[in-house]
């Protein structure tokens, strides 16, 4: 017996009544928040396979600061072109992750109708920063929660979902000690929280300012990086998290325990290439990526949140017309959590 599929009108319900141009922050050159702007775009048409947001929030993250200056870690720069462009961007539009609402799907996608509510993850073809974005089927969506507001949703998902790819990695569980290192930002406090959520304890390392935030979203210690160097201090953790990108494997290892593991999220060319040989040379555990984004950590993630476990965490909020504001705030580097940007305050 054959399914039935939707047919075009359907997957595609109120098309007719969308305009056919969008508002989008577009960069067209690579350097600072001053060449983004906001420019009249085409709307983009979903494929067979493929949704159709309405984006009403975003963040700018760390990553769309590294792709719009060209600022990447060491080594990276060659690799990290063939993906963002090398002379011009390749993708004029950034934005990793978005929440909206679901306006067309493409005769394929049968998880998401219009009118849906959802939270995606868009990765690196970016696409966020705009009045409507395209989200592949097999992207990580999941379905806002009705308690939290679009602000709310988008600020769980850039962090959140790199924390959780890391974490999926290794084993966490009740008594594992964890250090996190850069524990304020967006990735940092969600490493903190999903760490907490499975029973490990948890040492925060940031500037004195952020550490009453990062105590409150769980960390059992916390450390002032300008005070106290938690790499010579003599203790030792089960996992070591670099969130910021000075804590290599050879600076961290007297600080591991034995079989212990490195989470390098903001590691350079050098600490990946050498992954492997560290691990056998120290009997430890190196990871330098998260792994493929996933629907099911998505919603492991809003499970959590609706149960209390992991708390949205918003610096601060700009509307769509100040989002080259939003960048020069991320560009310095001590954001706490996430930024987000309210698209849904377009003036059209």
């Amino acid at each position: 017996m054959t399914t039935p599929t939707r047919s075009s009108a359907q997957s595609h319900a109120d098309a007719s009544v969308q305009p056919t141009t969008m508002k989008a922050a577009v960069y067209r050159r690579f350097g600072g928040p001053e060449v983004v702007e906001i420019q009249d775009v085409a709307r983009p048409e979903p494929a067979a396979d493929e949704i159709l947001i309405r984006v009403q929030a975003t963040t700018v993250s760390a990553a769309d600061y590294r792709s719009r200056s060209h600022d990447v870690p060491a080594g990276l720069l060659i690799p990290s072109s063939l993906v963002l462009g090398i002379f011009r961007p390749r993708r004029p539009v950034l934005g990793m992750d978005v929440a909206g609402i679901v306006v067309a799907v493409g005769e394929r996608v049968e998880r998401f109708t219009p009118g849906d509510e959802v939270l995606a993850m868009l990765g690196s073809r970016f696409g966020g920063h705009a009045e409507y974005a395209i989200a592949a089927a097999t992207d990580a969506i999941a379905v806002k929660p009705r308690s939290m507001s679009f602000e709310e949703a988008v600020s769980l998902v850039f962090g959140g979902i790199t924390a959780r790819g890391y974490l999926n990695q290794i084993e966490v569980k009740e008594g594992t000690t964890v250090l996190v290192n850069g524990a304020s930002g967006a990735v940092g406090t969600a490493m903190v929280q999903l760490a907490k959520a499975a029973g490990a304890h948890v040492t925060g390392v940031s500037s004195k300012g952020n550490a009453a935030l990062v105590a409150s979203l769980g960390a059992d210690r916390t450390i002032d990086y300008a005070v106290r160097d938690f790499a010579e201090d003599g203790s030792a953790y089960d996992v070591i998290v670099d969130c910021v990108g000075n804590a290599p494997v050879a600076r961290v290892r007297n600080s591991l325990n034995p079989g212990g593991a490195v989470l390098l999220v903001a590691g350079d060319l050098r600490s990946i290439i050498t992954a492997g040989r560290q691990s056998r040379r120290h009997g430890i555990t190196v990871i330098t990526g998260p792994g493929p984004h996933r629907s099911e950590d998505l919603e492991y993630l809003v499970d959590l949140a609706g149960r209390g476990a992991f708390k949205p965490t918003i610096d601060r909020t700009f509307p769509f017309d100040q989002i080259s504001a939003a960048h020069r705030f991320v560009d310095g580097g001590h954001k706490r959590g996430s930024v987000v940007v309210n698209v849904a305050s377009v003036d059209r």
